[in-house]
């Protein structure tokens, strides 16, 4: 099946659940509705893909979309940078930093490089990186120096446990 949006994209490829988004059309663009920050963003590619795995993060995986954040503003080395999602601990430590890419961006060295340059500010547990169709997570040890990838995408429970 193509996407009725992107026309160039297999939505089958896609190794998310179907989510059902609120997309409007708006002076002849397409919008999505994102339900953490409340309000329509025009309708990328990589914005479809982080509307679809927060769905899927909140309703299959348990996190709480009260702790969750899109598009998080951080100065990395006088730079500002934004965080695709991020999403924070009770005590509003942030546990997880997502970055997706487009279902035509291969994630590799440099994709992981961007999410480490962020995480050297925000200092998380875990990383995730997705272009929706190949998702990888690892998970960071700080205080050994280490990290090590997961075959899964952890539920909440077990990230905050």
């Amino acid at each position: 099946m193509k996407g009725e949006f992107f026309p160039d994209i297999d939505l089958n490829k896609l190794n998310l659940p179907p989510a059902e988004l609120k997309i409007v059309r708006r002076n002849g663009v397409f919008k999505v509705f994102d339900r953490l920050r409340k309000n329509y963003f025009c309708l990328t590619e990589e914005e479809f893909i982080r509307q679809i795995f927060v769905d899927w993060l909140i309703s299959t995986l348990h996190y709480p979309s009260s702790l969750m954040a899109n598009e998080i503003g951080i100065n990395l080395n006088g730079t500002k940078k934004r965080c695709d999602t991020v999403v924070f601990s009770k005590e509003a430590k942030p546990l997880v930093i997502v970055e997706y890419k487009s279902p035509k961006i291969k994630i590799n060295q440099e994709v992981f490089d961007q999410i480490v340059r962020y995480n050297m500010v925000l200092d998380a547990k875990y990383l995730i990186v997705s272009n929706g169709i190949t998702h990888y997570c690892c998970k960071i040890d700080n205080e050994a120096g280490t990290y090590s990838y997961l075959t899964d995408i952890p539920d909440y429970l077990s990230i905050i446990s």
